[in-house]
């Protein structure tokens, strides 16, 4: 027996369950990017978001799994589907649930790149309840993984990465949110020589494009969602790549708030072992075009999905180029 055969450990929680596969779990981002996409560039977000929402949900509840909402689309009040604390499935599997039903959705409402819908599928445990607040993040691919420090210099930073990439400072992409907040940090990094890709929304995307060669893309940092941190954190332990992370509460009643999360020290790094401590699986479908994942292309009798399935169980990662016939038999040849 190679290396490679020797199967995955049955994650903590899960013992003496059947273990659902990560491709069963494509079905829920892509349903969710297929919903999403009727609504690319008609200039409504919320209709966008809930088609997505709708999708993803009836997906996840005809799973045999008992999957509960982690990081969803807030509290019980505010959200009717998906909200924290839901339970989905009809039994089975054990497992914790992040999702972002439709991460980008001023992107598909512009009918701009980089909206995908994405889900990470954790063992009992495996995922962060994190409150819905700022975090500052710095994310990296597993070139500079284990070399590079939130707490540095920017300069330092872009220093490491580059001499991690064998280049130039002038030489990398650096992703950042289009935000005023960011305003300061996107000077100095102008002034350190290094080109700047900003991005309207979509941090999850651009983490994950990060830390796959061949998108361009070298690091990602700045200030966006925790809930969207946590998801990251997931996507860059499959990916091999590293997440630092820490707190960015704006006022002191999201000081308060976090202390219910034991997180009020906000000078803490927090890892991908703090956010995501066992993820199984994370999946994503792109909605619309971006570096990393193609959207969603109707034709007349159906349509076509490109998905990445990272699972650390079997340690692999899958792009997943799905076409979907609407009719029982198809009108035309399929294309490569």
């Amino acid at each position: 027996m190679t290396t490679n055969d020797v199967p995955a450990p049955v994650p903590a929680g899960l013992e003496g369950h059947e273990i659902v596969p990560a491709t069963d779990f494509l079905r829920v981002t892509e349903q969710a990017a297929l919903a999403s996409a009727r609504w690319v560039g008609q200039g409504d977000r919320h209709a966008a978001d809930g088609a997505a929402v709708d999708a993803m949900r009836a997906e996840f509840s005809a799973m045999p799994i008992t999957g509960e909402v982690i990081i969803g689309e807030g509290e019980k009040d505010e959200a009717p589907e998906l909200y924290v604390g839901e339970v989905l499935g009809t039994g089975g599997m054990p497992c914790e649930i992040a999702v972002d039903p439709l991460e980008g959705t001023d992107l598909v409402a512009r009918g701009d790149a980089g909206a995908i819908a994405v889900c990470v599928i954790g063992a009992p445990g495996g995922v962060m309840a994190a409150p819905d607040m700022y975090m500052q993040k710095l994310c990296v691919g597993a070139n500079a993984k284990g070399r590079v420090d939130i707490a540095a210099p920017i300069a330092d930073t872009l220093d490491t990465i580059a001499r991690c990439y064998d280049r130039r400072v002038r030489d990398l992409s650096v992703v950042v949110l289009d935000r005023p907040r960011h305003e300061e940090m996107i000077e100095e990094i102008r002034g350190l020589g290094a080109r700047i890709k900003l991005i309207p929304d979509g941090d999850i995307t651009a983490s994950m494009s990060a830390a796959v060669r061949g998108t361009g893309d070298h690091v990602y940092m700045g200030i966006g969602g925790s809930t969207e941190g946590v998801i990251t954190a997931a996507a860059l332990e499959c990916l091999g790549g590293e997440i630092q992370a820490r707190m960015w509460p704006k006022d002191d009643a999201q000081r308060e708030r976090l202390k219910a999360f034991g997180l009020e020290d906000t000078e803490r790094v927090l890892t991908a072992r703090d956010l995501a401590p066992q993820p199984m699986y994370v999946l994503a479908t792109g909605v619309t075009d971006g570096h990393l994942l193609k959207g969603v292309r109707y034709f007349s009798d159906g349509a076509r999905t490109h998905s990445i399935v990272m699972d650390l169980q079997s340690r692999t990662v899958r792009f997943v180029d799905t076409i979907h016939m609407f009719s029982r038999t198809p009108l035309r040849e399929i294309r490569l």
